[in-house]
């Protein structure tokens, strides 16, 4: 435990990386992986027949691409090494060992990607005819290769964190690499980023060509058809890649898809998946058979669709390999499977570099009729408790935001007092209750401090602060043994 703990205790840190990712995923699947191999073909399609029409709206779909990919995904390709960092530095600091070389390998297909789309966009009017024009052609199917390698080699990492194959036994790069699950998303992800990419280009076309003009017809049909023949493409990769998710992951897709309060609707849910994907495959014939019976308006409905069920996927998927971070090598916790013994032997706090100091509003639930010695003895427990949850809770949990423990005990225990007495049996065995929670990964007495903790939520509503904000206080004996590596947190093989 050798970092200091951030933590958003209202809007939550799986909330902060979930918002970021998910925006980053939209961005990147629909404007980059899928809408530059689009627009080559428009590009080379308009060459080809001779007709500038083609040329002048992929040059205008292709700005629109620029401005969103360079700004706004950038920045939150950024924003998820910046926010994973923070939340949980032991899972990423583990695929970083691991994966080095393939990250160091994407980011020069990443670099090379940057160079290729400026390139692309600043060119497209002074390269407009002849052997400029067919290399400008070449320059875009080239950008669209390595837009697609550069999520190709991030899929890995995911299907990795999902199911890490045989690197638990060997622990090579290649085995990581060659994960079972890499395959099958890989299959998925590729048509699903052509898709979005069509119904996007769909979404856009009328804004640059006016309904009075043929060509829109044209290219709203041509659009249509790509669409179209990619859609069957994601449900042969989406069945692939559900049926190579392990089994006990499987068991958490209710709580995946609607939350542990919603779980008991996964059935309407998918019937409402179903009905979204036959509404959108019929707009999108609409666009194929009669395109002038399309008003703008229609396809304001498979735009919104695409993106919800996309962003909806990546939260189950997040989700689903809980109670792991990594599957089978760390748990949510950032607490490697293979270090539960040495914990729960010698305790957590043994082993804790920092701690987060307690707030005004932590202390006051100590009752001030104690002598200065019980009271700063109970301080220290409570100090103790804190630091309990904030080093094994706190990555998933906040006190009072989203995913809060306080309301989780309100439901189990209501109005009754939070006494440990009462907790203790719940935290000790929560893990088979709800399988996507981790064991406890700490001492009996250290799982005592934590109930200690935990009843005061029942009065005190104030949200618990991070280190970002109270500031922290070394731990010297937690230090030394992470200085004397005694314990080894989230160092991959």
């Amino acid at each position: 435990m050798d970092f200091p703990v951030f933590h958003l205790d209202i809007f939550g840190n799986r909330g902060l990386i979930a918002m970021i990712a998910i925006l980053h995923v939209l961005i990147n699947h629909g404007l980059a992986v899928g809408m530059m191999p689009l627009l080559a073909c428009f590009e080379w399609y308009g060459v080809r027949k001779g007709d500038k029409r083609w040329d002048e709206l992929a040059y205008k779909i292709l700005f629109v691409s620029f401005i969103i990919t360079t700004t706004i995904g950038a920045l939150s390709g950024v924003g998820i090494w910046l926010s994973v960092s923070l939340v949980n530095p032991y899972s990423i600091g583990s695929l970083i060992r691991v994966f080095f070389w393939a990250w160091f390998v994407e980011w020069l297909v990443f670099i090379t990607e940057v160079c290729l789309i400026v390139a692309y966009t600043l060119t497209w009017k002074k390269w407009r005819d002849g052997e400029a024009k067919r290399r400008h052609v070449r320059l875009g199917f080239a950008l669209g290769l390595f837009s697609w390698i550069t999520m190709a080699i991030i899929v890995s990492i995911l299907g990795f964190m999902m199911d890490p194959g045989n690197w638990l036994a060997d622990s090579t790069l290649w085995s990581g690499f060659t994960n079972p699950i890499y395959l099958p998303q890989l299959a998925f992800r590729t048509p699903l980023a052509a898709t979005m990419a069509g119904i996007i280009a769909l979404f856009l076309v009328p804004f640059f060509v006016p309904r009075i003009d043929p060509f829109r017809h044209q290219a709203m049909r041509a659009i249509a058809l790509w669409t179209l023949f990619f859609a069957p493409l994601v449900a042969a990769g989406g069945w692939w890649y559900y049926s190579v998710v392990p089994s006990l992951m499987k068991d958490n897709l209710a709580v995946s898809a609607l939350t542990l309060a919603f779980s008991g609707w996964l059935d309407e849910l998918l019937w409402i998946a179903v009905f979204t994907v036959v509404a959108v495959v019929a707009v999108v014939q609409v666009a194929i058979s009669r395109p002038n019976l399309l008003p703008r308006v229609a396809l304001i409905f498979p735009l919104v669709a695409i993106l919800w069920m996309t962003g909806h996927f990546e939260r189950v998927r997040e989700f689903i390999r809980k109670p792991y971070v990594i599957g089978r090598y760390m748990y949510a916790n950032g607490v490697r499977v293979d270090d539960y013994a040495l914990l729960q032997r010698d305790g957590v706090l043994a082993y804790a570099t920092y701690s987060t100091p307690l707030t005004e509003a932590e202390k006051a639930s100590v009752p001030s009729r104690l002598d200065a010695a019980e009271r700063d003895a109970a301080l220290d427990r409570l100090q103790k408790g804190k630091d309990v949850f904030m080093d094994t809770c706190s990555r998933c949990h906040t006190t009072h935001g989203v995913n809060a423990v306080a309301a989780h005990l309100q439901r189990l225990f209501g109005n009754q007092p939070w006494k440990p007495d009462l907790t203790l049996g719940y935290l000790e065995n929560m893990h088979n209750a709800q399988p996507f929670m981790p064991p406890f990964p700490g001492t009996s007495q250290e799982l005592s401090l934590l109930a200690l903790y935990l009843e005061q939520l029942q009065h005190n509503t104030t949200p618990t602060s991070g280190a970002q904000q109270v500031g922290i206080v070394v731990n010297a004996a937690g230090a030394q043994r992470q200085a004397a590596g005694d314990k080894g947190q989230g160092v991959g093989r």
